[in-house]
């Protein structure tokens, strides 16, 4: 199989696994958020910072450690299983302690309880890391598919049934917990490799010489994803921060998702290729093109009829919510080219770029951060926007020492794909501006859309369109002749 077949197979199971469970948990939120009250989602959520530091502590890295090393062996895996278990259990602890005191800091004595049970999600997700990182390594990502959806599947049902019983709360802290639980089993089975008696200080050191700079990379941006609705929580109303969120939420869905699943894919494919610079650098400039060609439309389109899709999905209360939407989308646009930039730094084993980098990025984004919390809350979405243009100037800054591909010729590369999107961006705002229902505007304007799209990808002869013609004419084949 040919290195563009293997990306491609990849690319459609990771996408496959991301969206069907992601797709399941959305149905299966709906159906218990009917049931649940507000309060109930509200009590978990104030956990969220301390589930998300605590899980990237436990992983410290070991499981990119063990894709982006070649020559990893039985004895890599059994280490970072057991630091990472031993880590798990050391961390629930501290929770465990804390736990008082975080419900005493949000004055929700119920918090000391619910701290505890939803820790133990930590413990059982370190016991499925490695095997995650095994199947990732073989591009087995149809198995995770089937050990992620599965488990939803199980929990939601379990969760939608307490939720009719009326436990409340704890129906989202089970859910959770049994949703770890079965994935972890399902990933043990499916991947066919369980821990030996091993344990290498001397593997654990080269592990973690890569992983630590990663952690504290991860740490730093986990910290810093949870002060916008902390700040704005603090500084400002309710209200905002219900706009602020739900737009943040729906820029992010799709630019976030979809890039995750290209790198997710090609970062072990790449990682094969690590000391062959020129094919790397080839790789490199179609993956970031493809990526680009793929999710600039949704985000431009997304922002152009922001107005009419928040009226049909989230009624007229939630319309002051589309300048913030609409911004957050330039902000999220980018992500493709700031995280395949990120990607090529640990394929190449420069964890200390990566984190050198992703110290930069934060004295930045908290200066800006900290600049518009006095202008309001549209001032921080902007900030947000213009965070992501220094994002990738200093990403680019250290990827470019590794594969010489600068400012500009990134730019060049990707400025057929920006003068698509921008005419297809006017079209659609022109569309928002006739006297038609929301309904009309986004009947009319997506298939306008997608037609300007891909007529003029065609008449131009458009690289990545051709790229994806090949691709499905060679998936027809296969599919035709199957016993080839």
């Amino acid at each position: 199989m040919s290195i563009k077949e293997q990306a491609a197979k990849s690319v459609f199971w990771s996408a496959v696994e991301r969206f069907s469970v992601q797709g399941v948990q959305f149905l299966l939120t709906l159906v218990i958020a009917r049931i649940l009250s507000p309060d109930d989602y509200g009590l978990v959520a104030m956990l969220g910072i301390f589930m998300a530091l605590s899980q990237v502590l436990i992983d410290s890295g070991f499981a990119n450690a063990l894709i982006q090393k070649q020559d990893r062996s039985e004895t890599d895996y059994s280490t970072a299983f057991y630091f990472n278990a031993a880590g798990s259990v050391l961390i629930y602890l501290c929770l465990f302690v804390c736990a008082p005191l975080i419900a005493r800091f949000f004055a929700e004595p119920q918090l000391t309880a619910i701290t505890r049970v939803i820790g133990l999600t930590l413990i059982v997700n370190s016991l499925g890391i490695v095997q995650q990182a095994r199947l990732t390594v073989d591009l087995d990502f149809k198995r995770l598919a089937r050990a992620s959806l599965r488990a939803v599947i199980i929990s939601g049902a379990v969760g939608i049934w307490m939720a009719y019983q009326g436990f409340g709360v704890w129906t989202l802290v089970w859910q959770s917990l049994l949703n770890s639980f079965f994935r972890v089993v399902f990933l043990w089975i499916f991947s066919h490799w369980m821990p030996r008696r091993l344990f290498s200080w001397q593997s654990f050191r080269v592990l973690f010489s890569f992983g630590s700079k990663l952690m504290l990379s991860n740490l730093l941006h986990t910290f810093y994803t949870n002060c916008y609705s902390l700040v704005i929580g603090k500084c400002f109303s309710a209200s905002q921060l219900g706009f602020f969120n739900r737009s943040y939420t729906l820029a992010q869905f799709p630019s976030t998702n979809f890039t995750n699943i290209v790198v997710r894919a090609v970062y072990p494919i790449q990682c094969r290729y690590q000391d062959d610079i020129p094919r790397l650098r080839s790789m490199f400039l179609k993956y970031m093109r493809i990526s680009c060609y793929l999710i600039f439309p949704v985000m431009v389109a997304v922002a152009a009829l922001a107005e009419p899709l928040i009226e049909l999905i989230l009624t007229d209360k939630w319309l002051p919510a589309v300048p913030y939407l609409q911004i957050l989308c330039v902000a999220f646009m980018w992500d493709p080219v700031m995280k395949i930039n990120h990607t090529i730094l640990n394929v190449k084993g420069r964890s200390d770029y990566f984190l050198y980098a992703e110290i930069w990025k934060k004295l930045i984004a908290f200066a800006i951060l900290f600049a518009t919390v006095p202008l309001g809350v549209l001032a921080m979405c902007w900030g947000l926007a213009l965070y992501s243009f220094a994002d990738m100037g200093v990403i680019i800054y250290y990827s470019r020492k590794l594969m010489k591909i600068g400012y500009l010729r990134q730019l060049r590369e990707l400025l057929p794909v920006l003068l698509l999107n921008a005419l297809m961006g006017i079209c659609l705002y022109l569309v928002t501006l006739l006297p038609l229902s929301a309904w009309g505007k986004l009947l009319l304007g997506v298939p306008s859309g997608v037609i300007i799209y891909l007529a003029v990808s065609c008449v131009f002869h458009m690289s990545e369109w051709q790229m994806l013609l090949s691709v499905l004419k060679k998936s027809r084949g296969r599919s035709s002749h199957p016993s080839e």
